[in-house]
Protein backbone atom coordinates (compact mmCIF):
# COMPACT_ATOMS: atom_id res chain seq x y z
CA UNK A 1 0.00 0.00 0.00
CA UNK A 2 3.00 2.22 0.67
CA UNK A 3 4.18 1.68 -2.19
CA UNK A 4 0.99 2.54 -4.65
CA UNK A 5 1.12 5.32 -2.74
CA UNK A 6 4.41 7.00 -3.27
CA UNK A 7 3.90 5.36 -6.99
CA UNK A 8 0.78 7.64 -7.58
CA UNK A 9 2.40 10.38 -5.85
CA UNK A 10 5.39 10.04 -8.48
CA UNK A 11 3.42 9.70 -11.80
CA UNK A 12 1.15 13.01 -10.04
CA UNK A 13 3.73 15.68 -9.34
CA UNK A 14 4.39 16.36 -13.56
CA UNK A 15 0.66 16.76 -13.87
CA UNK A 16 -0.13 19.05 -10.69
CA UNK A 17 3.67 20.76 -11.87
CA UNK A 18 2.23 21.41 -15.45
CA UNK A 19 1.01 25.06 -14.81
CA UNK A 20 4.46 25.82 -13.49
CA UNK A 21 6.71 28.32 -15.58
CA UNK A 22 10.29 26.90 -14.78
CA UNK A 23 8.59 23.12 -15.46
CA UNK A 24 7.59 24.30 -18.85
CA UNK A 25 10.89 26.07 -19.80
CA UNK A 26 12.64 23.17 -18.66
CA UNK A 27 10.50 20.93 -20.29
CA UNK A 28 10.69 23.19 -23.88
CA UNK A 29 6.76 24.11 -23.47
CA UNK A 30 5.74 27.78 -24.40
CA UNK A 31 2.88 29.27 -23.55
CA UNK A 32 1.19 30.62 -26.69
CA UNK A 33 0.05 34.02 -24.93
CA UNK A 34 3.52 34.43 -23.82
CA UNK A 35 4.84 33.41 -26.91
CA UNK A 36 2.58 35.85 -29.10
CA UNK A 37 3.16 38.61 -26.76
CA UNK A 38 7.12 38.46 -26.67
CA UNK A 39 7.11 38.93 -30.53
CA UNK A 40 4.23 41.71 -30.23
CA UNK A 41 7.17 43.48 -28.11
CA UNK A 42 9.88 42.48 -30.31
CA UNK A 43 8.03 43.90 -33.16
CA UNK A 44 7.19 47.23 -31.74
CA UNK A 45 11.09 47.39 -30.82
CA UNK A 46 12.50 46.44 -34.33
CA UNK A 47 10.23 48.93 -35.70
CA UNK A 48 11.22 51.53 -33.60
CA UNK A 49 14.88 50.95 -34.38
CA UNK A 50 13.90 50.56 -38.18
CA UNK A 51 12.46 54.75 -38.15
CA UNK A 52 15.25 55.77 -36.04
CA UNK A 53 17.52 54.21 -38.49
CA UNK A 54 16.15 55.48 -41.10
CA UNK A 55 14.80 51.83 -43.03
CA UNK A 56 11.92 52.27 -44.67
CA UNK A 57 8.98 49.86 -43.49
CA UNK A 58 9.65 47.84 -46.30
CA UNK A 59 13.05 46.67 -45.43
CA UNK A 60 11.72 46.23 -42.18
CA UNK A 61 9.37 43.36 -43.27
CA UNK A 62 11.91 41.91 -45.63
CA UNK A 63 14.57 41.77 -43.33
CA UNK A 64 12.77 41.05 -39.67
CA UNK A 65 10.11 38.28 -41.97
CA UNK A 66 9.77 36.74 -38.93
CA UNK A 67 7.95 38.77 -36.64
CA UNK A 68 4.50 39.93 -36.90
CA UNK A 69 4.08 42.94 -39.32
CA UNK A 70 1.45 44.85 -37.26
CA UNK A 71 3.67 45.28 -34.78
CA UNK A 72 6.85 46.11 -36.83
CA UNK A 73 4.51 48.88 -38.04
CA UNK A 74 3.23 50.01 -34.93
CA UNK A 75 6.60 50.16 -33.54
CA UNK A 76 7.77 52.59 -37.02
CA UNK A 77 4.76 54.46 -36.53
CA UNK A 78 5.26 55.12 -32.55
CA UNK A 79 8.98 56.61 -33.36
CA UNK A 80 8.01 57.95 -36.50
CA UNK A 81 5.15 60.60 -34.09
CA UNK A 82 7.79 60.98 -31.87
CA UNK A 83 10.56 61.93 -33.87
CA UNK A 84 8.79 64.30 -35.60
CA UNK A 85 7.27 66.02 -32.30
CA UNK A 86 11.11 66.25 -30.89
CA UNK A 87 12.12 67.04 -34.07
CA UNK A 88 15.07 64.00 -34.08
CA UNK A 89 16.98 63.22 -36.99
CA UNK A 90 17.78 59.61 -38.16
CA UNK A 91 20.41 57.56 -37.30
CA UNK A 92 22.63 55.99 -39.71
CA UNK A 93 23.19 52.31 -38.49
CA UNK A 94 26.42 50.86 -38.65
CA UNK A 95 25.96 46.98 -38.24
CA UNK A 96 24.21 44.84 -39.91
CA UNK A 97 20.64 43.60 -39.46
CA UNK A 98 20.78 40.60 -36.87
CA UNK A 99 20.17 37.31 -38.55
CA UNK A 100 16.88 35.45 -38.29
CA UNK A 101 16.58 32.45 -35.78
CA UNK A 102 17.03 29.27 -37.16
CA UNK A 103 13.96 27.24 -37.63
CA UNK A 104 14.47 23.31 -36.15
CA UNK A 105 13.01 22.02 -39.55
CA UNK A 106 15.05 23.94 -41.83
CA UNK A 107 18.55 22.73 -39.84
CA UNK A 108 17.44 19.27 -40.89
CA UNK A 109 17.18 19.97 -44.41
CA UNK A 110 20.77 22.11 -44.20
CA UNK A 111 22.24 18.83 -42.62
CA UNK A 112 21.15 16.94 -45.75
CA UNK A 113 22.38 19.40 -48.09
CA UNK A 114 25.42 19.39 -46.25
CA UNK A 115 25.96 16.12 -46.48
CA UNK A 116 24.80 15.56 -50.19
CA UNK A 117 27.48 18.84 -50.99
CA UNK A 118 30.63 16.78 -48.91
CA UNK A 119 31.67 14.42 -52.00
CA UNK A 120 30.93 17.27 -54.63
CA UNK A 121 33.83 19.38 -51.88
CA UNK A 122 35.82 15.69 -52.43
CA UNK A 123 36.34 15.93 -56.14
CA UNK A 124 36.85 19.97 -56.08
CA UNK A 125 40.52 18.62 -54.20
CA UNK A 126 41.74 16.99 -57.48
CA UNK A 127 41.94 19.89 -59.93
CA UNK A 128 43.52 22.03 -56.83
CA UNK A 129 46.13 19.20 -57.01
CA UNK A 130 46.85 19.35 -60.62
CA UNK A 131 47.14 22.98 -60.65
CA UNK A 132 49.77 22.48 -57.57
CA UNK A 133 51.66 19.51 -60.03
CA UNK A 134 51.40 21.96 -62.96
CA UNK A 135 53.00 24.65 -61.26
CA UNK A 136 55.67 22.50 -59.88
CA UNK A 137 56.97 21.34 -63.53
CA UNK A 138 56.78 24.97 -64.10
CA UNK A 139 58.80 25.59 -62.09
CA UNK A 140 61.29 23.14 -63.12
CA UNK A 141 61.16 24.32 -66.54
CA UNK A 142 62.40 27.63 -65.69
CA UNK A 143 65.39 26.27 -63.99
Amino acid sequence: MKRSAIAITILAAPLLLGGCDQVQSKLGIEDQAAKAAKLEAEGKAVGGACRQSGRAIEDCYSVYYWLPKDAVYGGWREMDVYMRENQIQTIAPTLPPAPPPEDPKKKKTKKKADAEAAPAEGGAEAPKEEAKDAAKEGEAAKH
